[in-house]
């Protein structure tokens, strides 16, 4: 350890925000070079390379085939696929001596579709994986969480090429079994769950997700089994309801009511219920937003939901994706004067209607249902206002904020909420950039057939992250066996000659045996040398010390918290054993 490149430091870094951020900067794997950019170091180098390795065994145990793209590519494929403009500020732009726009990849699907096109031309080359573990590139608007969230990452990508929808359903089954027994060896607890394609596009996608308290991503999951990204959730709508027996629309005066508590309060006091009193969920809340498209076109949208929610940014995200949506600022309401801020209702909204702004509701706004809203004038409110009778809207958006207790969809229960970090994700393309690049293979009667194809990633250096987020605890790092730099760490603690000779024979003797030993021959104290031990997260430490003169060492298991005294003529031995379980 004195020659290995590395120097833990006592006090937690100023920008960590979560524990494995803090823990690799501390335990010297990895440094900070720019947002979002990090050096890789010894010991955390050791960690990503195992990390590869298994990824690569279990890729290649499936039949991909690795290749390397390079990571500066040029502009015209993404501009082939729009993604050019699509990955909007997130993309890095840049440009050769000559002119030339060039691009820092983000991901690879192009260059894969154009490989195979330049290369394959008949149904007899497929059915094809191809894979590679590569350095990506997206300019992250708010990096945080260390190498969680980067703006330089690593990860795996692959793609399949098959004939047809069948054999696309091969490989994609192929792939998720491969990602189980992934996550499986790095030792993550991990949820397959529902996930939207994005702009990715295809149909069926999949996520897996290590359960962290920290993580970026919500999750739900049912008793029943029931799993999905929270943007993925697609609630059912409720049937239609009778309104024969409605009584009229009423406009009422309500004061000082623009929030929706405010609204609800009023509506007690003003226009009770012989009923029940009225909550949230008898308001129609309307919320306006501006869409902002990558190629810089507005498009303003109105969206009516029950108010006891609130619009979901991640699942408002998901359905608009690739536009960006804003809230309306004061000069968008100064353009659309039918727009009484706090008072929208939906006798404005909607492409027919005065405003003309796109007009979406929730899917519990069905025909029949019964809402407080709105009545676009200020200090009033519509009451009674029925869905189908008196307002329709332009369509459904299914964007409003998912609760624990809600139904699952498939009715297996109950949701709770979780939260997990994004490790892998899967995806049948379908034949979007096959049909935009032009990726065709003569079929078995000699017609020319578009290829279909599935795309599947791994985060490999996010693996490092959360595996190290999911197992750290109060002292530091505490890895799993097969993703740990070093089996041992080896403390020798003591002024003697006789400790230190004995500590570098032992670690002779391990190395013999296969066991990788980080050997602590530092001149410093035990303190430091323990508390070290318990940073770094070795799963195994060998203490030796004042034992020795008895004829012992002491064997601690960094991951059970445990140590017992070994006899020094059996110590390889319990050592090996404990390594290899």
């Amino acid at each position: 350890m004195s020659e290995l490149f590395v120097r833990t430091l006592r006090e937690d870094p100023a920008d960590a925000e979560v524990p494995s951020h803090r823990w690799l900067v501390r335990g010297g794997y990895i440094r900070r070079a720019a947002p979002g950019i990090y050096t890789w170091l010894p010991l955390g180098l050791r960690v990503l390379h195992k990390v590869e390795d298994i990824v690569r065994e279990e890729m290649d145990a499936i039949g991909g085939q690795e290749v390397h793209f390079p990571a500066l590519l040029p502009r015209e494929p993404y501009e082939l696929t729009n993604r050019w403009i699509e990955y909007g500020p997130n993309l890095f732009r840049l440009k050769d001596r000559k002119g030339n726009d060039m691009l820092l990849g983000p991901t690879h699907e192009e260059m894969f579709t154009l490989l195979v096109k330049d290369l394959y031309s008949s149904y007899k080359d497929l059915p094809l994986v191809l894979y590679q573990i590569q350095t990506k590139y997206r300019d992250e608007a708010r990096p945080r969480a260390g190498v969680l969230r980067g703006r330089e990452f690593v990860m795996k990508d692959s793609y399949s090429f098959d004939i047809d929808d069948a054999g696309l359903q091969a490989a994609y089954d192929k792939h998720r079994d491969a990602y189980i027994r992934i996550f499986d060896r790095l030792g993550l607890e991990y949820v397959i769950v529902q996930a939207m394609s994005g702009a990715m596009g295809g149909s069926a996608s999949e996520e897996f997700l290590a359960v962290a308290e920290n993580g970026e991503d919500t999750f739900v999951r049912s008793p029943g089994g029931y799993a999905a990204n929270v943007e993925a959730v697609a609630i059912g709508a409720p049937e239609p309801l009778p309104y024969d027996a409605a009584p009229a629309a009423h406009v009422e005066d309500t004061p000082d009511s623009t929030t929706i508590e405010a609204l609800v309060r009023v509506a007690n006091d003003l226009q009770p219920r012989t009923d029940r009193p009225w909550d949230g969920s008898d308001t129609l809340k309307n919320v306006v937003f501006m869409l902002e498209y990558p190629d810089g076109t507005k498009e303003p949208l109105a969206i009516g939901l029950p108010g006891d929610r609130e619009v979901d940014e991640k699942r408002l995200e998901a359905q608009l994706e690739p536009a960006v949506a804003v809230p309306f600022a004061e000069e968008d309401f100064a353009r659309y004067p039918s727009l009484v801020k706090g008072y929208i209702g939906p006798g404005v909204l909607g492409e027919e209607n005065s405003s003309g702004i796109r007009y979406l509701t929730d899917p519990r706004v069905v025909e029949g249902t019964r809402w407080i809203t709105g009545a676009d004038a200020p200090q009033k409110h519509v009451f009674d206002l029925v869905c189908g009778r008196d307002f329709t809207s332009d369509g459904v958006i299914d964007v409003a904020e998912i609760r624990a207790g809600d139904p699952s969809p498939d009715g297996s229960g109950p949701l709770q909420l979780a939260r997990g970090i994004e490790m892998g994700h899967i995806f049948q393309l379908g034949r979007k950039y096959a049909d935009a690049l032009g990726l065709k293979v003569l079929d078995q009667n000699g017609k020319q057939v578009t290829v279909t194809m599935g795309s599947y990633g791994v985060g490999v250096s996010r693996a490092v992250a959360a595996v190290a987020e999911t197992t750290c605890d109060e002292k530091g790092l505490r890895w799993p066996r097969a993703l740990a730099p070093f089996d041992v760490q080896l403390v020798a603690t003591g002024k003697g000659t006789e400790v230190a000779d004995y500590a570098a024979g032992l670690a002779q003797e391990l190395d013999a045996a296969g066991i990788t030993v980080l050997y602590d021959d530092r001149k410093a104290s035990p303190g430091v040398k323990f508390a070290d031990a318990e940073l770094l997260g070795m799963p195994t430490t060998v203490v030796v010390g004042r034992g020795l003169a008895e004829g012992v060492v002491e064997l601690r298991d960094r991951i059970e918290g445990t140590a017992e005294q070994v006899p020094v003529a059996e110590a390889v031995e319990r050592i090996v054993a404990q390594v290899r379980g």
